[in-house]
């Protein structure tokens, strides 16, 4: 009876400890657009290892004591408001760019408006659309152990966004 019950202990705890070391790996798949119209696949995701305690952005890893909460990536708008320079995404400056990561879908596409809007710009999330109210936007990614929780943009509004 003894080792009936010590087997069932250490079973739990397998069981316990699998929930307690959550792991995800997401791809973030995603494809730019140049000016000239050139498009290009990227790869930019997000993983955790809670073994390790290793945080993966993009192809590099970290060592970090816990999952962090959120990472920010940073959407520039060139001074003549015609291109997009995102550092995780591509090198240079791009016009507009899909990228998939987890469960949302955010895209950037220059569009003609009866209103002059910033850029001729509307950043899609999750068929959500959102105009420039700055040249500095923030794509904000916040995790849980499964993964993406959610996204939310900083320096948009859901307005035109003619108000400079």
């Amino acid at each position: 009876m003894n080792n009936i019950f010590k087997l069932g202990l250490f079973i739990t705890a397998l069981s316990f400890s699998d929930h307690v070391l959550a792991n995800f790996d997401l791809s973030g798949k995603g494809v730019v657009t140049y000016p000239t119209g050139i498009t290009k696949d990227f790869d930019f995701g997000f993983g955790w290892q809670a073994s390790d305690k290793k945080f993966r952005i993009g192809k590099k890893a970290y060592s970090m004591s816990q999952l962090p909460e959120s990472y920010s990536i940073a959407l520039t708008l060139s001074k003549d408001d015609s291109r997009v320079w995102i550092q995780e995404f591509n090198a240079g400056y791009i016009e507009a760019f899909q990228w998939q990561i987890g469960k949302n879908k955010l895209e950037l596409a220059k569009k003609e408006f009866k209103t002059p809007v910033k850029g001729n710009y509307v950043l899609t999330l999750n068929n959500v659309d959102y105009f420039l109210s700055r040249n500095n936007v923030s794509i904000d990614v916040h995790f849980d152990d499964s993964g993406v929780k959610h996204v939310r943009l900083e320096g948009v509004t859901r307005s035109m966004g003619t108000k400079k």
